[in-house]
C-alpha cells in the first residue's frame, strides 16, 4: 500500500515573497534634479543682484557725500542791508556741506534772525549749488537813542540798524524804554506806541510826525501843523481814527489846539 499523500493547499492569494519594486523613471529623477539646479540658480541669482543693488546705493550714498556734491555754490539775492557773507555765514552753509545734508527749513530759520530779514526761502541746486533768496523788513518808524544815535524800527517793532544820522521819511516813536541791539524788539512798554505808530490810517498818516507814548500807556500824536492829538490808550483805535479824521477834514482848527480822542464817539478840541 502506498503511503498516503499529503494534499497540497493552494496558495492564498496576495500571499508569498513580494514583487520586486520598480526603480524611478529616469527621465523623472533628471527632471527634477534639472528644476533643483534652475531653483538653485534663480536663488544665487536674486541673492547677487540684492549685493550688486546694495554696494551700489552705498556707493550712490558716499558719492553724494563727497566734495562734487557739496554746496560749494552759494548764492544770495535779495539782501540789501546784510551782504552776501553774513547771510552765508548765517546760513551755515560757510562749511560746504553735503547738498543731501541740507535742511532748507532750518537754513532759512537761521538765516532770519538776521537784524534786517524779514523772510528767506532756500533752494538746493544739484549738483553743487544752494541759492538763498532774502526779504529784507521795511523800516516804517525810528527811535532817537540816548547817545544821540537812530534806530530804525520795523512795523512789528523790531530794530533793524542803528545810524548816526536820522532816517529821512519815518514817524519818530518816544516811548519810556530806550529801543535795544539790532535784531531785538521794542520793549512792552513801548508797545502802545508801536500798536498806534503801525496802524495809522492812510486819511491822515502823513500828517504825523511822533508818536509818544507816556509811562502810564497814554499815547499822543505830534503833526505837522501846530496841533496835537491825544488818543489815550491803545484801544479802540478804529473809531478813535475816525474822530480824529472828521476833525482834521471839517474843523478850523489854530496852532496849538489838542484833538483829544481818548473817548471813542466823543472827541474834544480845546484850544492850546
Amino acid at each position: 500500500m502506498s503511503p498516503t499523500a499529503t494534499p497540497t493547499r493552494p496558495r492564498a492569494r496576495g500571499s508569498g515573497a513580494a514583487r520586486p519594486r520598480r526603480g524611478m523613471d529616469p527621465r523623472i529623477s533628471a527632471r527634477r534634479t534639472a528644476v533643483s539646479r534652475e531653483q538653485g540658480r534663480r536663488r544665487l541669482h536674486l541673492l547677487l543682484v540684492g549685493v550688486s543693488a546694495l554696494a551700489a546705493l552705498v556707493g550712490l550714498w558716499f558719492l553724494v557725500h563727497t566734495a562734487l556734491f557739496s554746496a560749494r555754490s552759494i548764492t544770495v539775492v535779495g539782501n540789501g542791508h546784510e551782504t552776501a557773507a553774513q547771510v552765508v555765514q548765517q546760513s551755515g552753509l560757510d562749511d560746504h556741506p553735503p547738498l543731501l545734508d541740507i535742511d532748507t527749513g532750518a537754513v532759512a530759520a537761521r538765516v532770519d534772525r538776521l537784524p534786517w530779514v524779514r523772510s528767506t526761502a532756500v533752494h538746493v541746486q544739484w549738483p553743487d549749488g544752494v541759492r538763498i533768496v532774502v526779504t529784507e523788513e521795511v523800516p516804517r518808524l525810528v527811535m532817537n537813542e540816548p547817545g544821540g544815535r537812530w534806530a530804525s524800527i520795523s512795523a512789528d517793532g523790531r530794530v533793524l540798524g542803528v545810524t548816526s544820522a536820522r532816517p529821512p521819511g519815518l514817524v519818530e516813536v518816544s516811548g519810556p524804554q530806550a529801543p535795544g541791539t539790532a535784531g531785538t524788539t521794542l520793549g512792552v512798554r513801548d508797545g502802545p506806541g508801536l500798536a498806534v505808530a503801525s496802524s495809522l490810517p492812510a486819511s491822515f498818516s502823513a500828517q504825523v510826525t511822533g508818536v509818544t507814548v507816556e509811562p502810564a500807556g497814554w499815547v499822543q500824536l505830534a503833526m505837522t501843523t501846530p496841533i496835537v492829538v491825544d488818543i489815550g490808550t491803545a484801544t479802540q483805535l478804529a473809531a478813535k481814527y475816525e474822530d480824529v479824521s472828521s476833525i482834521l477834514a471839517g474843523a478850523t482848527l489854530h496852532d496849538g489846539d489838542v484833538i483829544d480822542v481818548s473817548v471813542p464817539d466823543a472827541p474834544t478840541v480845546t484850544g492850546g
